[in-house]
């Protein structure tokens, strides 16, 4: 049944406002229409949503799937790294984590958990899904989606950060420019080296749990600990869909066809199911 499955999966992105702390790279020397000023609301900037913030906001939310399963997920973290405030690393390992790496002897022999085999580690081991940047467009018509790109619009936007005393009564501090996307609407492409079961049944999972969990800080899409960026409607798009069906997904003229309907149900009721239940098997393996 798995190979019945591709190795490059897509996932379906919209957001009104993202924000990430790695910033967004532009593409203004192919601005049209002479627009260049970032501010301007008709500029017709492009640019790129690195791929590591998500990577990271797909990571934890694989990982709440792992611990939800009763199962721990390999922390992102090495133990002696600095985590800015005491206890942070021990209090992630009572709360579901094993130290990195813990759960592999040999890489040429154990692949680990589900989390390490997809995302790699120690040794310079590769993980098995590759996470391309999400490339944005504000040109609709310029956008391929079956290449993991989005219909988006360039901003900048200006903040004052305020005092928080109440004698100062709001005083601005300082101003802060920030790179956003606003009205993002796409796809992420994701690669796998292998295709296994239990890898499609964690993405599908993982991107449900996030979709569910998109007003909670802690799962928002370029945000930390304690602190949200972009609330993300996500879903898996079905993976037996080939390309022509992929792009009637994201054509608001068509809908779709009796026959991606059937691969819908056929997705639902055949495939997904026993891949979660790949996912469920490995994960009682334990580390």
């Amino acid at each position: 049944m798995i190979e019945d499955i591709d190795c490059d999966v897509f996932v379906r992105i919209q957001t009104d406002l993202l924000v990430v702390g790695d910033s967004i790279m532009t593409d203004r020397h192919h601005a049209s229409n002479g627009n260049y000023e970032d501010t301007d609301p008709q500029n017709q900037i492009g640019g790129i949503i690195p791929a590591f913030p998500l990577s990271g906001w797909l990571r934890h939310g694989m990982e709440r799937v792992v611990h939800e399963y009763d199962g721990t997920a390999c922390h992102p973290g090495e133990s002696n790294a600095n985590f800015m405030k005491d206890g942070v690393y021990e209090r992630d390992l009572d709360d579901g984590y094993h130290e990195k790496g813990a759960c592999v002897d040999d890489p040429k022999e154990n692949d680990g958990c589900v989390v390490f085999d997809l995302f790699g580690g120690f040794g310079n081991q590769p993980g098995k899904v590759m996470r391309r940047p999400i490339k944005f467009n504000p040109v609709r018509s310029s956008v391929d989606y079956t290449r993991g790109q989005a219909e988006g619009h360039y901003r900048r936007l200006n903040r004052n950060v305020v005092s928080r005393n109440r004698e100062d009564n709001r005083e601005p501090l300082r101003n802060a420019e920030i790179d956003a996307v606003a009205n993002l609407d796409g796809c992420w492409h994701l690669s796998l080296r292998e295709t296994k079961p239990e890898f499609i049944g964690l993405l599908a999972e993982g991107i449900d749990f996030l979709d569910g969990h998109q007003t909670d800080f802690m799962h928002q899409l370029g945000g930390a600990r304690n602190f949200g960026a972009g609330i993300v409607d996500c879903h898996f798009i079905n993976p037996l869909y080939e390309e022509r069906e992929l792009k009637r997904v994201f054509d608001r003229g068509k809908g779709n066809t009796n026959k991606m309907g059937e691969k819908d149900e056929q997705w639902a009721k055949e495939y997904r199911p026993v891949f979660v239940e790949a996912l469920e098997e490995r994960i009682a393996e334990g580390p």
